[in-house]
């Protein structure tokens, strides 16, 4: 299904709105280029599992973990690493075990490692205004 965001807010919203329908375990799988708000998503998402504290893109430590009231989230960000054989390397298989919800930036980067029920998050910038995203969730129902 696809939404419209016309602002950052919304993009967190949204994020909020399909933690909602998430399930322990479960893989978000974000597709988008650089600056299209995949943080922000995740943002909303974590605010949706029960974190309240700072959500940050975890490029440089590869996987960011919060824990709030609700499920844990896994905030994973591939794009420096060279294939799925890294992100095995990392632990992957413990991080799904876990129970927690597993949010993957730069997805296509390892998309073999990805479970096949993962739900895809794409998210592009819309021709009529530059800040505004449309962002297409599949895997789920509407959120």
């Amino acid at each position: 299904m696809d939404y419209i965001s016309h602002s950052e807010l919304e993009t967190e919203t949204l994020g909020c709105r399909l933690a909602a329908v998430l399930a322990p375990g479960a893989v978000v799988a974000y597709r988008g280029d650089l600056g299209m708000g995949k943080t922000a998503f995740t943002r909303g998402l974590a605010r949706g599992l029960g974190y309240e504290g700072r959500v940050t893109s975890p490029t440089f430590n590869i996987v960011n973990e919060y824990e709030g009231t609700g499920l844990p989230l896994f905030h994973f960000d591939m794009y420096r690493l060279e294939d799925a054989g890294d992100l095995f390397d990392i632990g992957w298989e413990d991080y799904l075990d876990r129970g927690g919800v597993c949010a993957v930036e730069w997805s296509e980067r390892v998309e073999e490692a990805l479970p096949e029920d993962a739900v895809s998050v794409t998210i592009a910038r819309r021709p009529e205004d530059e800040n505004w995203r449309t962002i297409t969730v599949e895997g789920v129902g509407p959120i």
